[in-house]
């Protein structure tokens, strides 16, 4: 099985756009590697902008924790080693995407990674489920709460453990090898009735390999 890893990442903030002045408060990254969590990394980070109450009774961050907390610009450059080179993965990564980009040019740094999205690939794998938000998704599959929602790194938990078993199934389902970032991106971007050509040209590109079992999972 491969082991490229890929970086699932989750952010809380004081609001929903950096365009307009929003900045992190929280950053989680959960590494995983042939569908097995290998590493996380999570902090508070310290921007100067304040938190709205809004936010504070959804998230549970305060305005006191995150000025106690590191320079965002030194989080955003132990995150940035941390990821590395990895491709990267968010629930809802446009979101994710922008607060990443604009983070890391605060804080002086390059932002070229590829963000593939467990909404947009849940949709094609899922097409069926109640809801394809993260928390709703979690317990239709299955799959273990992390901790409290809206924190960064259950979040990034839940968006890993989503991430993994939808790379199982699609295993199971076509008899593909271990779905990397690079088919993850084309699949989140092929039209739900070409899905079946897409995985098949995969499928006869690449010999199968048996996905892991969840005692391989961890």
């Amino acid at each position: 099985m491969p082991s490229a890893p890929i970086a699932v990442i989750d952010f809380e903030t004081t609001g929903m756009m950096p365009a307009q002045g929003a900045r992190a408060t929280e950053v989680a990254i959960v590494l995983m590697e042939g569908g097995r969590v290998v590493d996380r990394y999570q902090s508070l980070m310290r921007t100067g902008v304040r938190i709205p109450p809004f936010i504070t009774q959804l998230t549970g961050i305060t305005n006191a924790m995150v000025e106690a907390a590191p320079d965002a610009a030194a989080v955003m450059r132990e995150a940035a080693r941390f990821v590395g080179d990895a491709p990267m993965v968010a629930h809802n990564a446009a979101f994710d995407r922008k607060f990443w980009q604009a983070e890391m040019q605060h804080a002086g740094l390059a932002a070229p990674h590829p963000f593939a999205c467990t909404v947009l690939l849940s949709r094609r794998v899922y097409p069926d489920a109640p809801s394809h938000s993260l928390g709703r998704l979690t317990d239709h599959l299955g799959l273990p709460r992390a901790g409290r929602a809206h924190r960064a790194l259950a979040d990034a938990e839940m968006a890993a453990a989503l991430l993994a078993c939808m790379q199982r199934d699609l295993c199971q389902r076509f008899g593909l090898a271990w779905p990397d970032h690079a088919l993850l991106m084309q699949l989140q971007r092929c039209a739900r009735p070409a899905i079946g050509k897409l995985l098949q040209r995969h499928r006869q590109a690449a010999p199968a390999e048996q996905p892991p079992t969840a005692l391989q999972m961890g």
